[in-house]
């Protein structure tokens, strides 16, 4: 399945590809050569960059911020795997429906499962909310899910193909898709002007993509992250009690990993409401412990300290000369089944 050329389209038509699903093979005929499945694949992952690579070789679409999923798509048949794994189709009907709509017989689709706000921005606590929190069991009615990448499609693996040439099966695919699956759009032109754009509409980032590359799991640089504004995951080691605070919490204790231990960097005293203090208070209540999973210097009182169990996504500006979150704001906690990884610190 090589490439098609620029100058001459792989079909005339201008509707999408369409497969109809395959009746079992006749024994009588030779056997054809398709791919098996794979029941997962470990995604491709986006190194995080200061500044957007530039030049000819590079395309760059949204940072969406949501969950990381793969959709598959087995003649009618439906799974929706999160980044680690683990089968949530039953929490996102809306893209399971979808899906079976496509009309492709079998198909792998990578994506970004989000829920946009009123200005058509994707809004990780609005997804939180629709799923019921960490650990809720609510389906996720109105999110909708961005595809960039297509690894198996009509019986073939298609990873080996550069991304350019997948790109245009998934183009084809969801040319007219405006439901709950679409297309994450490419942007091609300066990655310095469109990061820019990015920031001023209030986006998180971009993602940029080398056009020429395979999809390789891991984070291996082919694709470069770039962010607007910082956002990563920390693990809470405790919380700051107060008696006029929302639900008596006021701010959480967080913690970067460094090699195998828990490194104290500050705390988060905004982005939360007061049901989602409340949620926190008894959560972490559960989790309570006598002495702290960290070495802490602070002065502050009043400090319960918890099990390093729960891992917030936090929204900060910079770091301060002594290692800690600068201008932090909560943004939500993260599924354990989503994989999130913990911001580590580098060893000197």
């Amino acid at each position: 399945m090589a490439k098609p050329p620029r100058s001459k389209p792989l079909v005339a038509s201008d509707k999408p590809l369409r497969s109809r699903p395959r009746k079992p093979r006749d024994p009588s005929q030779p056997r054809l050569p398709f791919d098996p499945m794979p029941d997962r694949i470990e995604p491709c992952l986006a190194l995080l960059k200061p500044r957007p690579p530039v030049g000819p070789d590079w395309t760059y679409e949204v940072k969406w911020d949501g969950y990381r999923i793969a959709v598959h798509l087995d003649h009618g048949n439906v799974r929706i795997l999160t980044r680690g794994g683990h089968d949530w189709t039953h929490r996102f009907p809306g893209i399971e429906e979808a899906a079976k709509r496509l009309g492709v017989g079998t198909a792998i689709l990578d994506g970004e499962a989000v829920v946009l706000d009123e200005e058509g921005r994707p809004d990780f606590g609005r997804l939180q909310n629709s799923l019921g929190g960490r650990g809720g069991k609510l389906p996720a009615g109105n999110a909708i899910m961005f595809a960039f990448d297509l690894l198996y499609f009509d019986g073939h693996d298609i990873r080996n193909m550069e991304l350019s040439a997948r790109r245009f099966f998934l183009e084809s695919l969801l040319r007219n898709e405006e439901g709950a699956i679409r297309l994450s759009e490419e942007v091609d032109g300066d990655g310095r002007e469109i990061f820019a754009a990015a920031c001023v509409h209030g986006l998180e980032g971009i993602i940029a993509k080398n056009k020429d590359s395979t999809y390789r799991s891991g984070r291996l640089g082919d694709w470069v992250k770039v962010k607007c504004v910082q956002s990563d995951s920390f693990m809470i080691v405790g919380y700051e009690h107060s008696m006029v605070a929302r639900s008596g919490i006021g701010s959480l204790l967080l913690a970067a990993r460094k090699g195998s231990d828990w490194i104290y960097v500050g705390s988060v005293g905004t982005g939360f409401n007061e049901r989602r203090a409340e949620y926190l208070r008894k959560t972490l209540d559960r989790l309570k412990r006598k002495t702290p999973p960290v070495k802490y210097e602070g002065r502050r009182k009043n400090l319960v300290w918890v099990q390093p169990t729960l891992i917030a996504e936090i929204e900060y500006r910079s770091w301060t000369h002594d290692g800690k979150l600068r201008h932090a704001s909560y943004k939500g906690l993260r599924e354990a089944q989503d994989n999130a990884a913990v911001y580590e610190i580098a060893e000197q």
